[in-house]
């Protein structure tokens, strides 16, 4: 099949020309997805798109009429694709579910740890030449409580390395799963886990149901001083209300990997550019926030995986074969 590949990147082209092995016909385009950049789809059977390609109504009209018949993902959300217009056109909607859960639940720890030692400030004291102790003050994460929201593949593989450092982890998922449970994981309701955790964190994907489900109110219910993090996708979280939070220090820790307005800085190098998105601007001067460019996916295992399954679902789709990778209403 021809493929339009959109938002590619040099670490793109190597996976998928690795994975691909000349059985599809691949044209990697720089742009994102939009309706500027509709146009450049028009004669390829299938688009491939990132997480901020945005397949609106638009854009899935303007590509099925120029003989897109299937959109695959290489990512596993899908919240930025109209699956109304996908299905009104009859343009399949392929995606890439479990690229690796284990890159996503690491990255999380990750920026727990990091954040509770203060790792990028003593970083650049011992650069510095300062070895003061002074303002580095952490804490054990044994012992605490963590409330992990969304429990699917890297939401328990998050609780699988909390129930290593001994936390008592609570947990919100409308499927519960035996595997958590194993753990010693418990089930509570929404406003128990928000009230009794001392760190929360974000595993679930984003619907309209849940935009913004971090807004003021569930902030007032939290403890003063907790640690959030989100790995998820940035519009689970209501960014005012958090630098809200911040500044009042109901939120003591705050760890992102993803931002609502990402699709505007994120995946490009701007470090010669002034940031125009003010809230992310204010984000930063707090020396208790820590943002990482949408990485946390970012490792060799992910991407082969992602490759890998990305070429496989157009090959069966080409061949008329079964598709476990469908997204879900198509």
């Amino acid at each position: 099949m021809r493929v339009a590949v959109f938002s590619t990147k040099s670490y793109d082209r190597e996976f998928l020309d690795r994975a691909n092995s000349g059985r599809h016909e691949l044209h990697y385009l720089e742009p994102r997805l939009s309706a500027e950049t509709a146009p450049l789809g028009a004669g390829f059977e299938a688009v491939c798109g990132f997480v901020n390609d945005r397949f609106e109504a638009d854009v899935v009209e303007t590509l099925a009429k120029s003989g897109t018949r299937l959109i695959t993902l290489r990512c596993a959300g899908y919240n930025n694709v109209d699956l109304a217009a996908a299905r009104k056109h009859a343009v399949t909607v392929l995606r890439v579910p479990g690229y690796s859960p284990h890159a996503v639940a690491e990255h999380t720890v990750g920026l727990m740890l990091a954040l509770n030692r203060k790792l990028p400030r003593a970083y650049n004291r011992v650069r510095d030449g300062n070895f003061a102790l002074d303002g580095l003050l952490g804490f054990d994460l044994h012992g605490k409580t963590v409330g992990v929201i969304g429990t699917g593949k890297i939401g328990t593989v998050v609780c699988k390395i909390l129930a290593g450092f001994g936390c008592e982890i609570l947990a919100v998922d409308p499927f519960p799963n035996e595997t958590c449970r194993f753990l010693a994981v418990r089930y509570v309701k929404a406003d128990e886990l928000l009230a009794q955790s001392d760190m929360i964190t974000l595993h679930c994907p984003l619907t309209p149901e849940n935009k913004h489900m971090i807004d003021s109110t569930a902030l007032r219910q939290m403890r003063a001083g907790v640690m959030l993090i989100n790995t998820s996708r940035g519009a689970l979280i209501d960014t005012l209300a958090v630098v809200d939070a911040l500044r009042s220090g109901k939120i003591g820790y705050l760890g992102l990997d993803v931002y609502e307005e990402e699709e505007q800085i994120f995946f490009e190098d701007r470090s010669g550019l002034i940031i125009s998105d003010d809230v992310f601007s204010r984000l930063l001067t707090f020396p208790n926030v820590l943002i990482t460019g949408h990485q946390a996916f970012f490792t060799r295992e992910a991407l082969e995986n992602i490759a890998a399954t990305t070429v496989d679902n157009i090959t069966k789709f080409e061949g008329g074969l079964a598709l476990d990778t469908r997204v879900a209403g198509q």
